[in-house]
């Protein structure tokens, strides 16, 4: 049976695409009148297995697997990787359009518009060509769509990016003046990142709605404050937290089964609250002098710990994760921290942050990994590497209070090394039993688990932006 369609374009990354398969989800589910397709470009160097993000979707979810369009020149992802990624989706236009035309739009008895990352707002054209409204959905919190804006509206009044040794910003949506250094990378990027994003911020003006990944229990201020400073924005509708509980545990089981096993039974023999999970997400890694510091600080802060290594090389794309750690560890950490420590390479972090034997989470604070650590209460003691990281941990630590600060401005392509006794101090704050930041974290994932529920303010915002859109197709 034929079912008014979406089109969702995420942005080629992991994050993206799994917090659009989970929004694509909870609309399926929601309203049985619809079906989404989501068209999937292939990675930079690695090809998506569509047939698994399938079988781990909803029937209403169908992929296609966009046509190989070449990358850019390795060059530019050296100079700026926020353009390198906005040209290598721009160059799918006419294979998205040919997508639309030839296979989604026969399938379906109405088009109702395309759903953009924010990386994809050249889509809008394409939108523009058929007919039919686009609407951006931002992976990141509401305080990132806060500083892009702010980029914008910044721009208008100074024309230039930002310099390393001007003054804190003020920003829309933050308590706090915004130091220079917690800024995304592209902020004083010369080679086309400052401009590229810039360009985003302002098409986003041209949707029907902005869908953010947040929810109200957290982000009530930077929501409220986007929309009284700007006036000419379109709505703001704030649907997190969206987690994918499921899809993280299956692909680890099918990929290793037999270190998840080892890892689940390990964590059941801790007693509860007493594991620091240390994981910095898909691109997250570390050369060998500061694995060794890790090392170092973990043995010295105590605790028991869960540790995901994956040791960076050459290659920006390549990642290791199975190697001999006694080659790359202090000599007879391993026998020391026998026992209390267990270290893996890839981990099912959902899984992991759910276990009672969890009690705190080194992170890289990307937005997916923080709502996650919220969902299941746990804090996070914040290592930003990339991307909107450091800007989420300043946000964390500084407006919200809901983490500890162990870094808020550390690059992963940069050689300072986090010495190990600031480890072991950062990670002895983080496993305190009654630390004000527990109990704040606590309280907020009662908030992110009511958001979601009948009632809940996502929830409200959810149907609402479906009744918009329905209605501005006349199928309301």
């Amino acid at each position: 049976m034929k079912k008014a369609e979406l089109v969702f374009i995420p942005a080629p990354g992991s994050g993206h695409i799994s917090s659009a398969i989970e929004f694509a989800s909870l609309l399926v589910e929601r309203d049985q009148r619809l079906s989404i397709t989501i068209l999937v470009m292939m990675k930079f160097t690695e090809k998506v297995n569509t047939t698994k993000l399938a079988s781990s979707s909803h029937p209403n979810i169908s992929f296609i697997e966009l046509p190989h369009a070449e990358p850019p020149p390795m060059e530019l992802m050296f100079k700026s990787t926020d353009k390198y990624i906005t040209d290598f989706i721009d160059s799918h236009r006419i294979y998205v359009k040919e997508a639309i035309v030839n296979h989604v739009s026969p399938n379906s008895t109405k088009l109702l518009g395309l759903v953009l990352d924010f990386f994809s707002t050249s889509m809008i054209d394409v939108a523009n060509e058929l007919g039919v409204p686009s609407y951006v959905f931002i992976p990141s919190g509401a305080n990132f769509l806060a500083f892009v804006l702010h980029l914008v509206h910044r721009h208008d009044r100074v024309g230039r990016e930002f310099e390393e040794s001007e003054p804190p910003s003020i920003v829309p949506g933050y308590n706090n003046p915004v130091p220079v250094n917690v800024l995304p990378d592209f902020a004083c990027n010369k080679e086309g990142g400052y401009n590229c994003l810039l360009n985003h911020g302002r098409r986003f003006k041209e949707t029907k709605g902005i869908i953010v990944n947040t929810f109200l229990g957290s982000e009530s201020h930077v929501v409220s404050s986007l929309t009284s400073t700007y006036h000419d924005l379109p709505p703001v509708y704030p649907v997190g937290p969206l987690i994918n509980h499921k899809i993280n545990q299956n692909i680890m089981k099918s990929k290793n089964p037999k270190q998840h096993g080892e890892i689940m039974k390990w964590l059941d023999e801790q007693p509860e609250s007493s594991v620091v999970f240390l994981c910095f997400g898909s691109g997250g890694c570390f050369g060998v002098p500061q694995l060794k510091e890790i090392a170092l600080g973990l043995e010295r802060s105590g605790h028991r710990f869960l540790w995901s290594i994956r040791i960076a090389t050459e290659d920006v794309f390549k990642q290791i994760e199975n190697i001999e750690h006694k080659t790359i560890l202090p000599e007879g950490f391993l026998d020391r921290t026998r026992g209390k420590g267990f270290i893996c390479g890839w981990a099912p972090q959902v899984e992991i942050l759910a276990h009672k034997a969890v009690g705190g989470f080194v992170s890289h604070c990307g937005w997916n990994s923080i709502l996650e650590s919220l969902w299941y209460g746990v804090p996070i003691l914040t290592w930003p590497l990339y991307a909107e990281q450091q800007l989420n941990a300043f946000h964390l630590v500084k407006e919200l209070g809901l983490a500890f600060e162990l870094k808020l401005d550390s690059r992963i392509f940069n050689d300072e090394i986090v010495k190990g006794d600031e480890i072991a101090k950062g990670v002895k704050s983080l496993m305190e039993e009654d630390s004000e930041v527990r109990k704040k974290v606590r309280d907020t994932s009662l908030k992110s688990r009511k958001a979601l529920i009948t009632g809940g303010s996502s929830y409200a915002s959810t149907g609402h932006w479906i009744d918009t859109m329905l209605a501005s197709n006349y199928l309301l």
